[in-house]
């Protein structure tokens, strides 16, 4: 009987104590829902480090690529018991589809550090998450070889190119590199988005200061620049011309940049995200500016090709908000970036270097302020790939004439109206 009153007695003092402790408040979760596969595992290992340190935990969920349609799943997600808090767009067209569930990031720190924010009518919604580059990649050796003087092209004009394009060729033939390309080019069926996209976008940008949307916005509205579309025809017409024609007509990304990994091409119609292309690659490579305009070209197409945006209805708005700012502000964060997930970061405190060379030239680039802004994912989707590209890829098989690509452009913008 004593041992049953003891026993009453004890149970009921680890009640009351059970009742008295405070309760541990519960962990907060963060799910960040993004589209670069490619980062999935070293983004994982810093979401969960930054984690560990502020009480948080951190789920990464990655789509993109071949095997996973980023569009389609995050419709999917937002149905979810735990919708992401944060995730990506890559521009005015995913603004406009998932405009009702992004939160307003005015005011945050990282909006002071950089210039590449995503707004909309003066307000912030977009994280920059990295920034891509491309102009002309150029291999230096093969141009001090053919007798080019690269100085010529830092502003340059069509026709110091065309003169440049002329003395790799005749180095090429004096040599015998039958095998060599001046200009490494696709633009094929499989290729638009390096013509309807990239190089269109030097029509929207080109000599134009990195805010100023007045011929994209005129495209909106089904009105054409013709002196721009004109003299974008010749600088197309220039790179057709000299471009190695098995490439040009039949190559895939693998092809065009492999030739000029090689060291067996001259210029690489392409941009930083090629980098990792280089690793067995012994010459000095870097950028030159597009010759989109007849003279005058300084610079070379710059953007932020994705942001993170904030979930409105996340209940853990705080935390995505810190995580944010610490990527953006910290050593950690800035180690992340530029070292682990090999990106140009788009804020101007960062230091630290990308040992990747057109990596690195992107951001001499962007830090000197030599940027031409991105203005192609503002055309109505598809626009740029399946209307554009394939008017290109008629021109570079000789079906069309020069004349008769500016008139069709002319004709597809005009039908926008």
């Amino acid at each position: 009987m004593k041992k049953l009153v003891a026993l009453l007695a004890l149970l009921l003092v680890t009640l009351s104590v059970t009742a008295c402790a405070p309760s541990t408040p519960a962990e907060p979760e963060l799910v960040i829902f993004q589209n670069k596969v490619e980062i999935d595992g070293v983004l994982r290992t810093y979401a969960e480090a930054w984690g560990l340190a502020n009480g948080v935990k951190v789920t990464v969920k990655s789509c993109g690529g071949d095997t996973c349609a980023y569009g389609t799943q995050i419709l999917a997600e937002f149905q979810s018991d735990k919708q992401p808090d944060i995730f990506v767009i890559e521009g005015l067209g995913g603004y406009n589809i998932y405009k009702d569930k992004m939160a307003d990031l005015t005011g945050e720190p990282w909006v002071a550090d950089t210039g590449l924010e995503f707004i909309v009518d003066g307000k912030v919604y977009g994280f920059p998450v990295a920034v891509e580059g491309w102009g002309m990649a150029y291999n230096a050796e093969i141009l001090t070889a053919a007798g080019v003087d690269l100085d010529t092209l830092k502003n340059a004009s069509q026709e110091s190119y065309r003169v440049a394009f002329e003395q790799v060729k005749a180095y090429y033939e004096a040599n015998s590199l039958t095998d060599y390309a001046v200009v490494s080019m696709a633009a094929g069926a499989g290729m638009t988005w390096v013509t309807g996209l990239h190089n269109f976008n030097g029509y929207l940008s080109a000599g134009l200061a990195y805010n100023d949307n007045s011929v994209i916005t005129k495209l909106l509205n089904g009105d054409v620049d013709a002196s721009r579309l004109s003299q974008l025809a010749d600088w197309v017409e220039l790179l057709f011309t000299y471009a190695e024609k098995t490439i040009l007509l039949n190559g895939g990304y693998d092809e065009q940049v492999g030739k000029f990994a090689q060291g067996k091409a001259a210029f690489l119609h392409q941009g930083n995200w090629t980098d990792s292309s280089y690793a067995n690659s012994d010459f000095e490579m870097g950028y030159l500016p597009h010759a989109t305009l007849a003279t005058g070209n300084d610079s070379i197409f710059i953007g932020a090709p994705s942001y993170y945006v904030l979930n409105a209805d996340s209940t853990a708005q705080d935390a995505a908000k810190k995580f944010l700012a610490d990527l953006a502000s910290t050593a950690a964060g800035h180690d992340y970036m530029v070292n682990k997930a090999n990106m140009v970061p788009a804020f101007n405190s960062v230091t630290l270097v990308p040992a990747t060379p057109l990596s690195k030239a992107v951001l001499e680039y962007n830090q000197d302020g030599k940027a031409y802004a991105w203005w192609q994912n503002d055309m109505p989707s598809g626009f740029g790939m399946e209307t554009i590209g394939p008017i290109y890829e008629l021109f570079a098989k000789g079906e069309i004439t020069k004349q008769q690509f500016i008139t069709q452009i002319t004709a597809e913008i005009a039908g926008l109206k």
